[in-house]
């Protein structure tokens, strides 16, 4: 079983090198383009990425947008992040360390909440997704990257990994419940690796206006 802090512990280890790899930035980059094709972003708007690590998804999106809020649980990543705002002399991105899962929100609204690679590293996801739905401003977008359902085989350290990847047609099941339309899912990106072809979905969404939280 892994341990409640299985993921910071993880991603803490992990974050002085995790820009290191090109394949990374490359997916990064791909799927913030699938997000700015699906979604149609305007320069007034807030986008908050949960999961957003280093940045890299959330440094694709930001010149396109009014403000960025990123969210992570892991102080290491957040630090590599909030460096690279600073040395590209960024004004419009600010971090929070925040475990959705466990802690409320600080007052936080968007017009846009993005997620790449991050839900399957979330235990209780029937728990999380109303909440982000609640941050969520009426008439904003959800657009969710991650995993499609595999094998097992795309992670060989499975320190907090919760789910082999996510079924399309689950995910897109519960945000209908939360009352989330127009969905639409695409595949973002393929990781290609000696184990096998990963495709990356990518889940979109609109939250009706009038609706404040999750019904």
């Amino acid at each position: 079983m892994n341990a409640p802090n299985a993921n910071q512990t993880r991603f803490n280890q992990a974050a002085a090198s995790w820009d290191e790899n090109p394949a990374r930035q490359v997916m990064a980059n791909t799927i913030a383009a699938a997000m700015l094709a699906a979604i149609p972003i305007e320069s007034s708007m807030t986008v908050l990425d949960f999961g957003c690590g280093t940045g890299l998804v959330s440094l694709a999106l930001q010149p396109h947008v009014q403000r960025v809020i990123g969210i992570d649980i892991t102080p290491g990543m957040l630090a590599i992040f909030d460096e690279k705002v600073r040395a590209y002399g960024i004004t419009n991105v600010e971090t929070h360390c925040l475990d959705l899962c466990t802690q409320s929100a600080p007052d936080l609204q968007a017009d846009v909440i993005v997620s790449a690679m991050a839900l399957h590293h979330i235990a209780d996801l029937p728990s999380l997704l109303p909440t982000l739905v609640q941050l969520l401003t009426p008439g904003g977008y959800l657009a969710f990257a991650d995993l499609d359902s595999e094998d097992g085989s795309f992670h060989e350290d499975k320190t907090g990994v919760y789910h082999d990847g996510l079924e399309r047609d689950w995910l897109i099941s519960q945000l209908q419940v939360l009352g989330i339309q127009d969905i639409t899912a695409v595949t973002a990106h393929t990781i290609e690796r000696p184990t096998g072809s990963y495709p990356i979905f990518l889940i979109s969404g609109r939250k009706p206006t009038g609706v404040k939280g999750n019904g």
